[in-house]
């Protein structure tokens, strides 16, 4: 059996933890990092972080809040067997646009590679593994309307054929991030959360998407 057992999420102005409970407002992403680190959200900096984009900093910010909501710690030398699945509305768009500006205004003939970095829409997802000690298997998708549902379906089938140990999926874009985490049940028995298999999942997840504005 599998369990959902950490979700975190945050907007352009409020985050927080649905297990624990939990939500605060914040005043903008370049103070969040060391609110974090202050709230031990984050275990230690996170390298570069002031050169992510947008939707890196909130998503890294969503898995510190999943891994927390759910009690799991993490440390620097350490290495899990997490996978990682991520989708979202317009992948990478704004910073496409905002490398591609940038590379007309300096003449069509160069680019700052820290922009060019986020031009990919895997990239916020592989920031998470870095900094988290993520070892499992990456990818992003495109999925439908119904995108966090299709997550669960997807990382819960993965963690079934022994592909990871646990998976967290990640709905973003620039807006608004939810981040889940599933583990099996025989790992995390002891813990609150919700088994994928309940009808009452695609109620759950459709609240929670409709109350986080």
């Amino acid at each position: 059996m599998i369990k959902i057992t950490g979700i975190g999420w945050i907007t352009e102005k409020r985050y927080g933890r649905i297990i624990q409970q939990s939500a605060r407002d914040y005043s903008d992403l370049k103070s969040l990092a060391s609110d974090f680190v202050g709230q031990a959200l984050f275990a230690y900096p996170v390298k570069n972080f002031g050169r992510f984009d947008k939707i890196s900093k909130m998503v890294c910010a969503a898995a510190a809040l999943t891994f927390n909501d759910a009690g799991v710690r993490y440390f620097k030398s350490e290495k899990k067997e997490t996978g990682i699945i991520g989708t979202g509305t317009a992948g990478c768009l704004q910073s496409n646009l905002a490398y591609f500006k940038d590379y007309v205004d300096n003449g069509r003939s160069l680019g700052r590679g820290n922009l060019f970095i986020y031009t990919l829409p895997s990239t916020p997802l592989a920031e998470v593994a870095i900094h988290f000690g993520c070892r499992g298997p990456l990818l992003y998708i495109k999925s439908g309307q119904s995108r966090m549902l299709s997550l669960i379906e997807y990382a819960g089938d993965m963690i079934s054929r022994n592909e990871a140990s646990s998976m967290l999926a990640i709905s973003a874009d620039e807006h608004r991030v939810i981040c889940i985490l599933l583990e099996t049940d025989d790992q995390v028995h002891q813990k609150k959360g919700f088994r994928i298999e309940e009808q009452s999942l695609t109620a759950m997840i459709a609240s929670l998407e409709k109350g986080i504005s």
